[in-house]
Order: C-alpha cells, then structure tokens, then sequence
C-alpha cells in the first residue's frame, strides 16, 4: 500500500486515509510513500516554504516521507466549497458526540468519515492532523477563517477554558440554524421581485426590439405613419431610440453599474449606501430588524458562553453587515471600555431602537444581559418574518399594477392607428 505526501509553496498540511494498490490512486496515478513509526499510512499536501520545511513537519509527527516534492499544476476554487448547513449539521452531530464522551480526535476522524461534501472532508482531516499534533481544537479551526469565523473559534475557545466544548457546540448549532433561518426569510423577500424584473426587462426588450417596429412596418405599408396617434408615436420613438442605440444602452448600463460597484467597494462609498439603505422606505425597516436581530443573537450567545464582552463587541461589530450599525457597536465598546454601561452608549448613536436599548438595560441592572439579549432576538426574528410577508404583499401587486400598465400602454399604442384604420375603411 503506498500514499503520498506532496509538497507545494505555502500550501496546508492535509493528511488522507485513503489507501492504494500496487502504488497507484483511485486515478490510476504514480504515488509516493509516507509510513509513521508505527506502520499508519497517511496520504496528504502541506503548506511550508520549501520541501526541507515539510520534510521537518513530518519528522515532527512522526512521519518518514520517502520523497517530497512540489506539486505541479493551479487548483481553482472559488469560495471554501462549504455552506451553512455543512457547518450546522457537523457542530450539532459533534456536540451529541462529545456529550456521549467520544473523545475529539475520534469524533473528527467520524464525521470527516460521513460528511458527503468532499472540501469539508478535506478541511476536516487538516483539522484532526492538527490536534492530533497538539493544537487546541480551537486553534485548529482557526486555520481555516473562511469556513469557521472568529465567533465560532472564540466561544469554542471558551468552551474549552470552561470545560463545557458540548453545551457550547448545542449553542452555536442553535445560532447558525437561527441564523439560516434568517436568511432564508431576507432571500426569500428578495427572490421573487428579482425574477420579475428580470422577465419583465427581458419582455420589454422584446417588445421594443421586434414587436414594435413589425407595426410600424405594417403601419408605413397600410399609409398611415403620418396620422398615428401621439401615444403611438411616443411608443415608437422610444423604439427606434432603443433599436438604434442599443449597444451604447448596455455600455451605459454597464458602466453605471459597474461604478456603483466600485463606490460601493470604497469605505466611504460603503458608508453612503448603507446609509441609504436604512433610510429606505420599507426596506429600512426590514435592514434594521435584521441588524437588531443579528447583533443581539451574536451578543447573547457570546456572553451567555463566557466570551469577555470586549471581545464579543469587537467580534460582533465586524458582523453586523451595515457600516453604521458597526460604528454604534464600535462606540459602544469604546464607552464600555471607559466604565460606562451597555445601555447608555447605544442610545446615543440612534441606530437601534428605544425599545432595545431599554430591554438591554433592564438585562444589565438584573445581571441577566445574555438571556435579556436572546429574547430581543427571539422578537425581532418574529418582527422580521412579519415585514418580510408584508413587504412581499405590498410588493407582489405593485410590481404587476406597473409591468401590467407598460405592457398594456404600448399594446394599446399598437392597436389604436389599426382600429383608426378599420374605422376609415369601413366608413368608404
């Protein structure tokens, strides 16, 4: 049985289980050999500065590489291959394993075993070669920031100082789902109108690029192209203009667009759109809720875990996902760190409502801020499923009220020269 371990420029130890015959992969491929002292076979790619640094790793833990070399070849891969739910269900699965006494190298090597997503898998064995090695779970998962944030890292960092890794894991297992749940309801409001006006660009294009000018044609062969009526006229004007024009339409298009996202990726930029957002008419609303709802969760669970709320504040302001909101959070802490309580802080930055910030002084005068805080998010996610059903109805009929209105304003544009038309002929 032979497996390889192979090297390449600041690449990340990743150790395999997979075995092989007669010195070949699954893909018929040649492979290298790396036996530990005690006969176990390991298969896997590191991250080091040259073949020496890796060959020094794996002395490290025991292992004797036969031959070491770069690996050849660019891997592309866009994002981390791993979603929310991956990610739920491996903390829910892992909580109920540690609980029952599983040790954590044991559960890893399990689940990394069961999990069908084939990057997880990968990320999962870097992380049981790790602390096998003898990192912290923790710092363990702290090398992969893209797949486990540094909320996830630090409650599990206190976990393991207050020897409760399993009530943790049930806590962060209940964020994400909470969380995911919270998204859904946000896509799901969005969806919808997306689809609209996508079909509705798509329709108006068609009736302005062929529909149209077919009537117009017919229109100039029946005589009648000086006598058509304004609303006709507009309608056609608007047609040639897009005919005529339609490359420097989507150039124009495009360039705006494409420096919106470009002022939307400078900071100041960021700060003037997430100002808007929140100052618009029922989708500010909506934004603030979801702000609200996810500071708080984030928040509660945190405190709740043992995490110092320096920390947690500094943590949560970095997911707050609206610029503003991140500065009141950033305020806030400063004051804190000045002696000043939660409360006061908040209310002076005018970003979250007066109801929230007197729920988060009532939860810091009873010494119950986690579970005051758990409860304004429990309200708010039922505030947010409300806006989003009434921003769905308040949008599904005004969306079809004015694609309606366009469709039928230029169908009677049409149709009104050829009822003219019919008129004369049957008046001769």
């Amino acid at each position: 049985t032979e497996n390889d371990i192979v090297a390449r420029t600041h690449c990340r130890v990743e150790f395999d289980s997979i075995r092989t015959v007669d010195g070949q992969d699954n893909e018929g491929k040649t492979i290298q050999v790396v036996v530990s002292r005690t006969g176990e076979v390991r298969k896997g790619s590191m991250e080091a500065e040259n073949e020496d640094a890796v060959r020094s790793k794996l002395r490290a833990q025991q292992l004797t590489p036969t031959k070491v070399k770069k690996k050849s070849g660019i891997n592309f891969q866009i994002g981390t291959g791993v979603n929310s739910k991956d990610i739920v269900t491996f903390t829910r699965l892992l909580a109920t394993m540690i609980d029952a006494g599983l040790p954590i190298v044991q559960c890893l090597d399990i689940l990394q075993g069961q999990t069908e997503n084939p990057h997880f898998a990968k990320i999962l064995r870097d992380i049981k070669a790790t602390v096998e090695g003898g990192s912290t779970f923790s710092d363990a998962l702290r090398r992969h920031p893209k797949v486990f944030d540094p909320l996830f890292t630090n409650l599990l960092q206190a976990g393991e100082e207050g020897g409760k890794i399993d009530e943790i894991l049930e806590r962060l297992a209940a964020y994400r789902e909470k969380n995911m749940k919270l998204a859904r309801q946000v896509r799901g409001a969005l969806v919808y109108p997306s689809v609209v006006v996508v079909v509705f660009a798509a329709v108006l294009s068609i009736l302005l690029g062929w529909v149209i000018p077919s009537f117009q044609t017919v229109f100039k062969d029946l005589g009648a192209k000086d006598e058509l009526p304004y609303l006709t006229q507009l309608v056609i004007m608007v047609s040639e203009f897009f005919v005529h024009y339609f490359l420097l339409i989507v150039v124009l298009v495009g360039g705006i667009g494409g420096a919106n996202v470009w002022w939307y990726g400078q900071p100041k930029g960021k700060r003037m759109y997430h100002k808007i957002f929140l100052k618009l008419p029922i989708f500010g609303d909506v934004i603030r809720k979801v702000a609200v709802a996810r500071f708080t969760r984030t928040l509660g669970t945190m405190l709740g875990s043992g995490v110092p709320i320096m920390d947690a504040m500094d943590i949560v302001a970095k997911t707050a996902g609206n610029v503003l909101i991140e500065e009141a959070i950033l305020f806030t802490r400063m004051r804190i760190g000045e002696g000043k309580n939660m409360a006061e802080p908040l209310g002076e930055t005018a970003v979250f409502p007066p109801m929230v910030v007197q729920m988060i002084g009532v939860g810091e005068q009873t010494g119950a801020l986690d579970q005051m805080l758990n409860k304004i998010a429990d309200f708010y996610d039922d505030e947010v499923d409300v806006a989003v059903g009434a921003l769905t109805s308040l949008i599904e009929p005004a969306m079809m009220v004015g694609i309606g209105g366009t469709v039928g304003v230029v169908l009677i544009a049409m149709y009104l020269p050829i009822f003219s038309i019919a008129g004369k002929i049957k008046a001769e």
